[in-house]
């Protein structure tokens, strides 16, 4: 069975499976024979695994709803059809759930629009439900759900380029690591790299917080936000116009003189392995250029002959990064 040749009736088996599969892993009582049966069913098709990786998404967007029976009237959720097998998933999903019933988009528990993006061979440019333009770069997956009091995109891993339709009844917010940037129209940059965040705001104005239980701080434009696993509050810190961060909107990676121990946050996130210092040493020397995008893995293997470093790998498959240690002058 190839993905080309999967009927409708097909995917909806597919769907089903992964809508049970989500369930039974997350239940208390899963055996490892479970587990193994469902390892086997994820490896064996490629479709497999993506509708499996969307029903997680919806599970955390179920995860989200009240333990509890709702007083309000039981409505119906009537998604697009463009996330059809999404909401069916989620119905089965949500039946796994203590809840006696649920009022989902009325009383703002579920989103009546999902859609799910991600950029693989090349920059991708998308429009949101609300109108809202993103640029995605390269390796970026983020999810967008519209919920009744707000909008919200849950940035997986990468880095993307925010253009938000105005709407103050209606606030945006995007969820990256533990922190989340809350807005009602702007324009901003939003990059995730592992546990570390980084906001560019370009216009308007937007609430940074690093984490769920600490207040949140105000940015202007012109000013960025960074934070990590761990941050009460996120670092503010002016940033040039000129800034060579957001050059990856025309393809380009531009390191300006950065230390390797920050240039390879920048790097890695375009790489299938991520490449490792070897010491404190390595992470301090400079490095330069401007490079394309698409061409980032021909980078590392260069390095030995720019840099006084060479390479090694350590045993999880990793290129390492070493320095070359200085010679001292005889005499």
């Amino acid at each position: 069975m190839t993905e080309k040749s999967v009927s409708e009736a097909e995917y909806d088996t597919i769907t089903d499976a992964a809508a049970h599969w989500c369930m039974r892993m997350h239940a208390s009582d899963c055996t490892p024979a479970e587990r193994q049966a469902f390892q086997q069913w994820h490896d064996a098709h490629p479709l497999h695994a993506f509708e499996y990786a969307a029903m997680l998404e919806i599970w955390d967007v179920a995860d989200h709803l009240p333990r509890t029976a709702p007083t309000a009237p039981v409505l119906a959720f009537k998604p697009r059809r463009r996330v059809r097998r999404y909401a069916v998933a989620a119905a089965l999903c949500l039946a796994a759930l203590p809840l006696a019933a649920f009022t989902g988009w009325q009383a703002g528990w579920l989103p009546n629009s999902y859609e799910r993006f991600e950029a693989t061979q090349g920059l991708r440019q998308v429009t949101l439900s609300d109108g809202s333009q993103v640029e995605l770069n390269l390796g970026t997956e983020l999810v967008y759900s519209n919920y009744k009091d707000q909008r919200r995109v849950t940035l997986k891993k990468g880095e993307a380029f925010f253009n938000v339709s105005h709407d103050s009844a209606h606030p945006f917010v995007v969820r990256a690591g533990e922190g989340q940037v809350r807005v009602t129209g702007t324009q901003f940059n939003v990059w995730k790299y592992g546990d570390q965040v980084r906001v560019m705001l370009l216009e308007g104005s937007v609430q940074i917080a690093s984490d769920a239980t600490h207040g949140s701080v105000p940015l202007t434009p012109g000013m960025q936000a960074s934070y990590q696993a761990g941050d009460a509050t996120p670092r503010v810190r002016p940033f040039s116009p000129n800034d060579s961060a957001l050059a990856w909107r025309q393809g380009k990676l531009i390191l300006d003189n950065l230390a390797l121990v920050d240039a390879l946050p920048l790097i890695n996130r375009y790489l299938s392995k991520p490449v490792m210092l070897a010491d404190a040493s390595t992470g301090a020397i400079r490095i330069g250029g401007i490079y394309n995008l698409t061409e980032v893995n021909n980078l590392i293997p260069s390095l030995p002959k720019v840099l006084p470093v060479y390479l090694t790998q350590n045993q999880d498959g990793n290129p390492v990064l070493n320095s070359i240690p200085r010679k001292n002058p005889k005499g």
